[in-house]
């Protein structure tokens, strides 16, 4: 099944210190662990003006595969999408 696009939801991130690569979300009053990065897409140069340049993980929680974007100029993680149906790296 394909990844199922959502409004997107702000969402705050804990991210590995020297990487900056996401390691857990905090949605609401639930702490998601993330098992693993599957891909990763920087948006540098072709993106609109009034969002700014862009990196969007698919990342792999216990539950589902989530699209997680962060949003440089306005310093902003996003989940953008949900795929319950993949096999999510162990």
């Amino acid at each position: 099944m394909a990844m199922t696009r959502v409004e997107p939801v702000e969402v705050r991130v804990r991210t590995d210190w020297l990487s900056g690569r996401p390691r857990e979300i905090h949605w609401g009053d639930r702490t998601i662990p993330i098992t693993a990065i599957a891909a990763v897409r920087r948006e540098r140069s072709a993106y609109p003006t009034a969002i700014g340049p862009r990196t969007t993980f698919e990342v792999d929680t216990p539950e589902v595969r989530m699209s997680l974007t962060f949003r440089h100029r306005g310093r902003r993680w996003l989940v953008e999408g949900l795929d319950p149906d993949v096999p999510r790296a162990a």
